[in-house]
């Protein structure tokens, strides 16, 4: 794409689509263009939800050529939306000269006066890949705009799931690299698998390899764009499933920034369309980043007093970090039968977290020891397998609407289609 395209982008609503873009959003820049006090209120409504509070939201009356001219000044945001109240035949000419004056990656959302099937295609046909009709649903139109910055950022349709354990030495690690091991073997996902640990972390040892970096120097890569540098720290355990392959950091060295290993994220986000985080180790900077971002947080926990009360407080902190819902979080009750007399009941941990338990899992010392200790994956143990088919069901939806989202785009020739016209008329 050369300079001053401008990319028309839209979100055609689909299944799975809130959840897709129900996270905390990249920094980013959005201006409206259009004369609609409904509109005009609606946009002031989205900049309030939470997912978009690193978001910069520009407001400005006019129409396509206010924002032609405006941008001839000043530099293009992330996301420009026009409103027109009609549609004629030169529309595509003044969508030209806006692109003219716009960034290359600057993305584009039109909101056009009547619910119309041929108005809709041919806009298709321009290559705008969604229309938005006035009045304008809040939620649908926040929505828009999120999956638009997505697309935009470079995330597409991959997953980001975070597994984090209420305190240390209850298993999270080890259910990450289960949760890893069959989402790439028996949901056939190409999956990416990393931690924050930095020099504690253990994922070498459970994963079978020697690091062959820092977390340090991944993120000094990610921040500068060092692809060749990215590509030698993976370790490659299977076809479908890649490790970050850090951990040879100095133990007592300071954690790592949280937006550059976010940087880190977003990298491998954009080829792998699962990404799980171990949160084990990570410093508080970190998880609430992680966190925020996650499509899916499974929280660790286990069946003794001082592991319910923590996992009550961090609950609590995940539910503010999304706008107050606990939707996109599944916990997980681990070692239950290690201390049988003293343990909570399922009802009881309930009760006192607020929360439901998505799942109970047995104290099967021998399988997980056993397959961290040796690097072998948790199915190759008897009684590992059942595990990680216990494991898969928090994930499946996501991931299954992961991959609908892909075989949907198939053949998506819309985008840019608009601008291969206009070049072909010149």
């Amino acid at each position: 794409m050369e300079q001053g395209e401008l990319l028309i982008l839209g979100a055609n609503m689909k299944e799975g689509y809130s959840s897709h873009t129900s996270i905390l959003l990249p920094e980013a820049t959005v201006a409206l263009f259009c004369n609609d006090d409904q509109t005009n209120n609606v946009f002031g409504s989205v900049a309030q939800d939470w997912r978009f509070a690193r978001v910069k939201f520009d407001l400005h009356d006019g129409d396509v050529e206010t924002a032609t001219e405006y941008y001839s000044e000043y530099e293009s945001p992330d996301l420009i939306i026009v409103q027109t109240d009609k549609i004629e035949d030169d529309f595509s000419s003044r969508l030209e000269a806006l692109s003219s004056q716009c960034d290359e990656r600057t993305a584009a959302v039109v909101i056009g006066p009547v619910n119309d099937v041929d108005l809709y295609r041919e806009l298709i046909g321009m290559g705008v890949s969604d229309y938005l009709v006035r009045p304008l649903d809040a939620e649908t139109f926040a929505n828009n705009i999120a999956a638009t910055l997505i697309g935009r950022m470079g995330e597409s349709d991959s997953r980001l799931i975070a597994v984090i354990g209420a305190k240390g030495g209850i298993g999270a690690t080890c259910i990450a690299e289960a949760l890893a091991w069959g989402v790439s073997d028996q949901l056939d996902q190409k999956t990416f698998l990393m931690d924050a640990a930095s020099g504690w972390s253990t994922l070498s040892v459970g994963m079978n390899f020697e690091p062959t970096t820092t977390l340090s120097e991944a993120v000094r890569a990610a921040t500068q764009g060092n692809e060749d540098s990215l590509t030698r720290m993976v370790h490659k355990a299977s076809d479908n499933l890649s490790i970050l392959s850090s951990g040879g950091d100095v133990m007592l060295d300071d954690e790592v920034d949280p937006h550059s290993y976010e940087q880190l994220i977003d990298h491998f986000l954009i080829t792998h369309p699962i990404l799980i985080a171990d949160l084990s180790g990570a410093g508080s900077a970190v998880k609430r980043t992680v966190l925020s971002r996650a499509h899916k947080v499974i929280v660790l926990t286990s069946p003794v007093l001082s592991s319910v009360r923590a996992t009550r407080t961090l609950l609590q902190e995940i539910k503010g970090l999304h706008g107050g819902t606990l939707d996109h979080v599944n916990l997980v009750v681990n070692m239950q039968g290690l201390a049988s007399k003293q343990e909570v009941p399922k009802d009881q941990i309930e009760e006192g977290v607020g929360h439901d338990v998505s799942l109970c899992l047995s104290y099967e010392p021998a399988v997980f020891v056993g397959s961290e200790s040796e690097g072998k994956k948790l199915a190759e143990y008897k009684g590992g397998g059942i595990i990680i088919e216990k494991i898969l069901p928090l994930v499946r939806e996501l991931v299954s609407v992961k991959a609908k989202a892909i075989d949907g785009n198939k053949g998506d020739e819309g985008i840019g289609a608009l601008l291969r016209k206009l070049r072909g008329r010149a």
